[in-house]
């Protein structure tokens, strides 16, 4: 009887087990990152034609994040390369989450807890990544190499400038590739190491934003407790990066820490994903001040596509917010920065980026502006960022 009952209950475990590694995860994602049953507006044959012209690049996206294959269309999610071509998207950045807090919100959050910890377990990652942030980032690099090895071509991985114009040429001759750039939100990956940034280049790394949820080593987050600016080895890290050719990204960090980020820069500086607090007033998007702090460096600043950039998921909220940085800046300083697969909800996915060329087209935005926005704008300042300065080359 008790031989039975260990028996059943060996078997329980075994089915909770094989749950949580190949059902769970699934789940999770499907319930995270939703695209709404909202209808879309019609695409007309003039947006069509426009946007098939057109060389779009996505300044952040988190799919490497999630269990699933970057090669392959899934059911649930934004992001893929069968719907990146289906979007006609030339660059998508692909980002690193290595944690995130529990009950994360935009308003305080402390930096002593980890949701990602159990997702690394659940899925299975390799155990290294179970319990450093390190190697987690370290991890997505390698995925994302494997992704593009594995992709007969279709996904290219940009590391220098030459690789930019090596992606457009091949796009010009009508091959069918779609380059991917690695970043990292927030380096508290680099665990209080200033070696780690080389170990995190040798990835692929050239873009990285200080912080993400909670404060860090490096600074203060918007949604963390302090709030407070960068610490001493935030700049030296700002500095190392600019030499090294890793764009620096402002994406979440404090209103303190953007200001002295931008006053210290030397090279143009990117906020990745995001909105403006003139079209959504939440803590989250940028002031005036510092969407004019940011072009002075000659940066750009990305528009996101969910409810907490733009208090709203309809494209025409996109469009306004792309006006608001235009109108106030100048066109060659705002791109798109979708946040795809980062917990959000969004009105369509990679495949139905056309809804945005069409809302600018509806607001009245030129065909030389548009392309800009879609792709020109965040390609040129890539192709800037990422080149290091002379005898900094790793």
């Amino acid at each position: 009887m008790i031989r039975k009952v260990l028996f059943g209950l060996l078997l329980l475990l075994a089915a909770g087990l094989i749950y949580v590694v190949t059902v769970l995860p699934g789940q999770f994602e499907a319930q995270t990152n939703v695209v709404t049953d909202e209808p879309l507006p019609a695409v007309r044959a003039d947006a069509a034609r426009l946007h098939a012209t057109l060389q779009i690049a996505d300044l952040h996206g988190d799919t490497l994040l999630w269990k699933r294959d970057l090669l392959d269309k899934a059911a649930r999610g934004h992001i893929d390369l069968p719907r990146l071509e289906a979007g006609n998207v030339a660059l998508q950045i692909f980002s690193s989450v290595s944690k995130t807090p529990r009950g994360q919100n935009y308003d305080s959050n402390s930096a002593d807890t980890d949701n990602i910890t159990l997702l690394a377990i659940a899925q299975l990652q390799p155990v290294r990544t179970w319990f450093s942030v390190h190697e987690r980032s370290m991890w997505h690099g390698q995925r994302l190499e494997a992704a593009a090895k594995a992709s007969d071509g279709r996904l290219m991985l940009v590391r220098r400038a030459a690789d930019i114009d090596r992606l457009l040429a091949a796009r010009a001759a009508g091959k069918p590739v779609t380059g991917a750039l690695y970043s990292v939100e927030g380096l508290q990956n680099l665990e209080g190491k200033a070696e780690n940034l080389d170990r995190l280049y040798g990835v692929g790394m050239r873009m990285a934003g200080l912080v993400h949820f909670f404060d860090n080593e490096l600074g203060g987050s918007m949604h963390g407790q302090a709030k407070g600016g960068l610490t001493p080895f935030g700049r030296k890290m700002i500095r190392a990066m600019e030499a090294r050719g890793i764009i620096v990204d402002i994406a979440h960090s404090s209103h303190k820490s953007v200001a002295e980020i931008l006053a210290m820069a030397r090279r143009p500086v990117v906020s990745s994903h995001g909105g403006v607090q003139a079209v959504c007033g939440v803590n989250r998007n940028l002031s005036d001040t510092e969407i004019r702090g940011v072009a002075a460096t000659g940066g750009i600043i990305g528009i996101g596509y969910w409810d907490g950039a733009l208090c709203s998921t309809d494209p025409v909220k996109i469009a306004q917010s792309i006006k608001h940085v235009r109108d106030l800046v100048g066109i060659g300083h705002v791109a798109l920065g979708s946040d795809f697969d980062g917990a959000v909800t969004t009105s369509f996915d990679a495949s139905q980026i056309v809804q945005v060329t069409q809302a600018l087209i509806d607001i009245g935005f030129t065909e030389a502006e548009i392309r800009a926005v879609m792709g020109g704008n965040a390609l040129r300042i890539i192709k800037q960022g990422i080149e290091p300065l002379p005898g900094k080359a790793l």
